[in-house]
């Protein structure tokens, strides 16, 4: 059955915990919806892991339209979020809410997901207003990540830790019905989790959030330029890859692929010497 902003709402007050993943195409979000996620979200960060980029800040709402469309192609129960891209909504609160519209009308999104607390509580509230539904995100944040000097823990002090409780609070009041919170201590984690009625999805967050989120190729052993450490490895499909690549070279310079099981043959027997030189 399909999954809805009240079935996510619902999980948080069930206390059962919601899981996500990224994906960026059909085929990946087919595999993920069948096993069974709760939510799928289309990240920004195709930049890095898709894209090659050496951050999210490249990446366009031409991108994001297009991995969003084809993950929601392939998404037949998962609840799909799309990530606004950097300097999409940034700009005004009604570029926020075109561009958010066109995720939802285009790339067929269930809900976007928009980076930022306080400061952009206005462009939530117009978006939900617009009766697009939105999931927050807060901590660190990789849109910011030159403002923060790198991809570096948040909240850590008592001056951010109070930032990033009025920026879960702003998210909540503004609208969105859940938020995505990004490297911050495992403490100040749960007692966000516990303050807020929507729910709390973690990534580097600890064990207490709501839910939890992984990028796929980083759970899966597939990107390797970099491991954050909340990342467990659950697989190592990419050395598995490797594997079966360097084996199918392997077969097709020494004859051995294709053979005969994977060829096609003839109805009947046909002289084609004969055949090329008939007018």
């Amino acid at each position: 059955m399909k999954k809805t902003v009240a079935t996510i709402l619902k999980q948080k007050s069930s206390h059962d915990r919601i899981t996500m993943l990224t994906a960026y195409d059909y085929s990946t979000a087919r595999l993920i919806d069948e096993s069974g996620i709760d939510m799928i979200l289309v990240g920004d960060s195709l930049g890095m892991v898709v894209l090659g980029y050496e951050d999210t800040l490249s990446v366009t709402m031409e991108d994001m339209i297009h991995h969003t469309a084809a993950v929601a192609r392939g998404a037949k129960n998962a609840f799909v979020v799309s990530d606004m891209p950097f300097m999409s909504y940034q700009t005004s609160v009604y570029d926020a809410v075109v561009n958010a519209g066109r995720l939802m009308k285009e790339g067929r999104a269930n809900a976007v997901k928009l980076e930022g607390g306080t400061e952009f509580s206005e462009h939530i509230k117009a978006i939900v207003n617009a009766s697009i539904p939105v999931v927050g995100h807060i901590g660190m944040t990789p849109q910011s990540v030159n403002k923060f000097g790198g991809f570096t823990v948040q909240g850590r002090d008592k001056e951010t830790a109070e930032k990033i409780i009025k920026d879960a609070k702003a998210v909540e009041q503004a609208g969105a019905f859940a938020v995505v919170m990004e490297c911050v201590p495992d403490k100040l984690a749960a007692y966000i989790t516990e303050i807020l009625s929507i729910p709390v999805i973690g990534i580097g967050a600890g064990a207490e959030c709501d839910g939890q989120v992984l990028v796929y190729q980083d759970m899966l052993g597939m990107y390797s330029d970099f491991t954050p450490k909340f990342v467990k490895k659950y697989a190592e499909i990419g050395n598995s890859m490797k594997e079966a690549f360097s084996k199918y070279i392997e077969e097709v310079k020494s004859g051995k692929f294709p053979d005969k099981k994977h060829t096609f043959t003839l109805k009947e027997d046909i002289d084609f010497e004969k055949l090329n030189n008939e007018k």
